[in-house]
Formats: structure tokens, C-alpha cells, sequence
């Protein structure tokens, strides 16, 4: 079956944990001035301090989606027990979108169809392998891969600190921008030279949520051999460490939709 009518649908299984605006928010400064000096491990030491720690999340995402043109966009409620659950309800609960660590799964009530697998349908959406912890920590502002893991090289530019690997993989490069001020992600980049694909994730503005500092404002640029797609991602409404339940039951009757 034909994905074309729930590209919608699996952008917003990626991208559920965005976080903006409640009564404990406040805007982070990005202004800092770049350390040359600085090494690799202490750039990654201050970045570690700024890893998101709550146990559950609850927000309103408005996701802008842009391809080939024509853009769309929508405001959905979503609920997120971390390294656990990111559960999605959309307008009307026409959509419901649920993703664990060992599943991605969703349906779709206004075509009556749903996927039940495992992470290919993202990977392939957004051109590079991806799990969970990966979603995760692209959509709280921390590193794809975890730094305190493997050898890498710090330099400048513009205004970020860089981080990459002191010898990058054949098949990709990676990239990590930090910000001085506040030493979260600016951008993170994945580049697969050979299969013509990049992913950039560019965190436009960040801000505080009962001390946590978190995403306000997302850019996703996806190129696919020259096919460019673009998520804007804008989170309201956010509530942490609530009581939360996750509900989801694939109606009966459904069409699958099988990856071929």
C-alpha cells in the first residue's frame, strides 16, 4: 500500500516531543562567547548537564510540513513517558500514533488504515537509520549518538562550538553545533555522501520548563537524493511529571500497511 497519504502521519510519530510555553517557562539566552580553548570532553562534560530529566511530559505541538511545494500543518495533543512511550492523538482523534522502544505503530481513522512494525518506516522517511532514543533526543535537543561514547574533535563556527569524530564513518559524517551560552544543540547534521541524503535539525530558539532546559522551536530539513522535505515544529501548553495514561487499540477492520 501507498504511504503518500500518511507522510503526514509519520512525521508526526518523529517529532512529539517539542516543549513550549506554561506558567514555569521562560525564554533561554543563546548569547555567549566562543572558548576556543575549550576541549572535545569539556564541551561535552557542559552538554551532559543539560540532558533532559523528567518522568513524563504532556504538551500541544503545532507541526508545519512542507514538500515539494505544498505545506500543511496541524496541532495535535501528545503524551511522553520518557525512554518509555511518545503517544500522539490527532484533531478529533482522527489519528493516534504510538512509539516504544521495539515499535512504531498508528491509524489513520479518515482512510481507515494502520502500521503495526518497527522503525524502517522512519528511517526511510527521513533518510537515516533511526530508533528510539534517537527520536528522543532529537526532538529534547541532545546528541543523536552519545558522546561519551567514541573520540572526538572540537573547533568553531560562527557561533558554535563544533564536536565531530576525530575519524568519520565511511558511509556518514555527523556534525554537532553547540551553543556557548547554554551548551545544548543548535544544530545537529548527518550526511550520507553517497546516497545523496542529509538530515539537519536546527533548534531555532530553547527555553526553560521547571529548570529543564528544552526545545522551544525546531527546524527538520530532510534531502533525499535532491528531495527536500522540511518539518517546522512549534511546542505550547507543556506540563511535566503528571500522572499520564497511553491509550491505543488499533480498530478492527483496518488495511495494514505493509513496507515492501
Amino acid at each position: 500500500m501507498r504511504l503518500k497519504s500518511l507522510q503526514k502521519l509519520a512525521i508526526f510519530l518523529l517529532f512529539v516531543v517539542g516543549l513550549l510555553g506554561c506558567k514555569s517557562t521562560k525564554s533561554i539566552s543563546a548569547s555567549g562567547e566562543l572558548n576556543d580553548k575549550l576541549s572535545a570532553k569539556q564541551i561535552i562534560k557542559e552538554n551532559n548537564k543539560t540532558i533532559a530529566n523528567f518522568k513524563t511530559l504532556q504538551s500541544r505541538v503545532k507541526i508545519d510540513y512542507t514538500k515539494d511545494g505544498k505545506s500543511k500543518g496541524v496541532g495535535v495533543n501528545l503524551r511522553m513517558e520518557k525512554d518509555k512511550v511518545i503517544w500522539m492523538n490527532g484533531p478529533l482523534s482522527v489519528a493516534r500514533a504510538k512509539i516504544t522502544p521495539d515499535r512504531v505503530s498508528f491509524y489513520d481513522k479518515l482512510n481507515n488504515q494502520y502500521f503495526d512494525g518497527d522503525f524502517r518506516l522512519l528511517s526511510d522517511l527521513l533518510g537515516t537509520d533511526l530508533d528510539f532514543d534517537k527520536v528522543q533526543n532529537i526532538l529534547l535537543g541532545d546528541a543523536i549518538y552519545d558522546l561519551n561514547k567514541g573520540s572526538y574533535k572540537a573547533s568553531t563556527h560562527e557561533n558554535s562550538y563544533v564536536i565531530q569524530p576525530k575519524e568519520q564513518e565511511a558511509l556518514f559524517e555527523i556534525f554537532f553545533l553547540l551553543n556557548p551560552g547554554h551548551f545544548k544543540m543548535d544544530s545537529q547534521q548527518i550526511t550520507q555522501n553517497q546516497e545523496n541524503r542529509h538530515l539537519e535539525v536546527d533548534y531555532i530558539k530553547y527555553q526553560e520548563v521547571e529548570k529543564q532546559k528544552l526545545p522551544e522551536i525546531i527546524k527538520i530539513i530532510a534531502l533525499d537524493a535532491g528531495d527536500e522535505t522540511i518539518i517546522d515544529l512549534e511546542y505550547r501548553s507543556i506540563s511535566l511529571n503528571q500522572d499520564l495514561r497511553f491509550p491505543f487499540r488499533i480498530p478492527s477492520g483496518y488495511d495494514e500497511i505493509i513496507l515492501k
